[in-house]
């Protein structure tokens, strides 16, 4: 079920599927609506002599000229929406093309146009003059113009939306918000009970007491995507047996390299293998569902080309530096989930590879860091970021993390910065951390 739900998230992110659907819906509401102009007649006098039309040759031409313009429009929307995506490749990075194409305002946009053109259409081929038999759906065509008009505002509301969302900072705060609102769903699911102190668990114990041991290794080469770790519980409850991962989500895998070990007692089933890689997803790119950190760094590519030498725009490195800030504080409160899983008996069934606060900081600060020599108001801000995190952080050996992070900063300053009273700033917010 959980592999349903991730195809499915999936598919809703493509950038055909929506169109797609409301082009299939099309189809039916049109047929409906030649049919209930078959069932209805209506008067050609007062009022509705304005609305309705009454002769074959308007209803042709007025049907012809939308169902045009609107695949004209169509082609238009798909042009813009492609200047769209290359300007996001070439200014913030080929890895945020998807995040483009998963807002629901484009997918709808392109879907309308195609299904009123199908609609037109469609009523068009209704529309019947003959000597005995006459046959003009002027429901249908009134419902083809409220369309156009709807269309023309969906237009107008399109190009804001394109105009706003390669905007840096839009860009920027988009990320932040998916973040923040899926951070409990981007850990790895925390099932069963769960045991932190690795001494009082004692793993190595528990696995001496099973007889066999069977490697467990890639099928294919590519990115995990997602693991099914309520299914591969389930699996080691049913077949008494223990799994131990080696990879998580995000994770690169070379065919045939080892993820992990299935420790059992007596002959395993021969099905429990298959069924165990069943519940990996490998594909050829990474994903933001059960993978935090690839979020992370389409935060961190966008400040690393802001301080490429040929953009050299600082604001916006701040900016992602602020909003990485915002992450990091908010996780700094959160408990990260033990690797051990256990069953409702307290029984070790599962060990996996867990996010720490430790590597989420070495994702958002390195790379930015690294790149920052050379720009004072970066390298400050940086270490105004870690003050802030270090500000709602308890656990201790997080705290050491950001100390040891403050500490590089500090030697990336003393390298680069030239001017004195910056470096003095420098070292005046870093007294905050490192003599702690």
């Amino acid at each position: 079920m959980k592999k349903i739900l991730f195809f499915w998230n999936e598919l809703k992110s493509s950038f055909w599927f929506i169109p797609i659907v409301i082009i299939i819906i099309s189809v039916p509401i049109a047929i409906g609506f030649v049919y209930l102009d078959g069932t209805i007649t209506i008067p050609y006098d007062g009022l509705q002599r304005f609305f309705f039309v009454s002769s074959a040759d308007s209803a042709r031409s007025i049907l012809s000229t939308i169902s045009g313009a609107m695949i004209g429009v169509a082609g238009t929307v798909f042009s813009v929406t492609l200047v769209a995506l290359t300007l996001a490749s070439s200014q913030f990075g080929p890895r945020l093309i998807k995040n483009f194409m998963a807002v629901r305002l484009n997918q709808v946009v392109l879907g309308t146009y195609v299904s009123t053109y199908l609609f037109c259409l469609l009523v068009l081929n209704a529309i019947k003059e003959t000597d005995r038999f006459n046959f003009i759906p002027a429901i249908s065509i009134l419902m083809a113009i409220i369309l156009a008009v709807v269309n023309i505002i969906l237009l107008i509301v399109f190009i804001h939306q394109i105009a706003i969302s390669i905007q840096a900072d839009k860009v920027i705060s988009d990320i932040h918000t998916f973040i923040a609102s899926h951070i409990k769903n981007l850990f790895p699911e925390q099932l069963g009970d769960e045991l932190d102190d690795e001494h009082s668990c004692q793993p190595n114990h528990i696995k001496s007491q099973y007889q066999t041991i069977t490697v467990m290794k890639s099928l294919k080469s590519g990115y995990i995507q997602y693991i099914d770790s309520e299914s591969l519980l389930d699996l080691m409850i049913v077949d008494d047996a223990l799994m131990e991962l080696y990879v998580k989500p995000g994770d690169y895998l070379v065919e045939n390299i080892e993820i992990g070990k299935v420790y059992h007692s007596g002959n395993i089933d021969p099905n429990l293998l298959s069924k165990v890689q069943d519940q990996f997803i490998i594909g050829r790119t990474r994903t933001s569902q059960q993978d935090l950190e690839f979020s992370i760094h389409q935060m961190v590519e966008i400040a690393a080309r802001a301080l490429s030498p040929g953009v050299n725009d600082p604001y916006t490195a701040i900016a992602c530096i602020d909003n990485l800030t915002a992450i990091m504080s908010s996780l700094a409160q959160v408990k990260f989930p033990s690797k051990y899983r256990f069953d409702t008996e307290k029984n070790l069934r599962v060990i996996a590879v867990t996010l720490n606060f430790e590597g989420v900081l070495n994702a958002a600060f390195n790379q930015i860091r690294q790149f920052s020599a050379g720009s004072p108001s970066v390298i400050i801000r940086l270490m105004e970021g870690l003050i802030t995190i270090n500000h709602f952080t308890k656990n201790e050996s997080a705290k050491n993390a950001i100390k040891r992070h403050a500490k590089m900063i500090v030697n990336v300053g003393k390298q680069s910065i030239k001017e004195p009273n910056d470096l003095d700033d420098l070292l005046e917010r870093s007294n905050k951390l490192v003599s702690e």
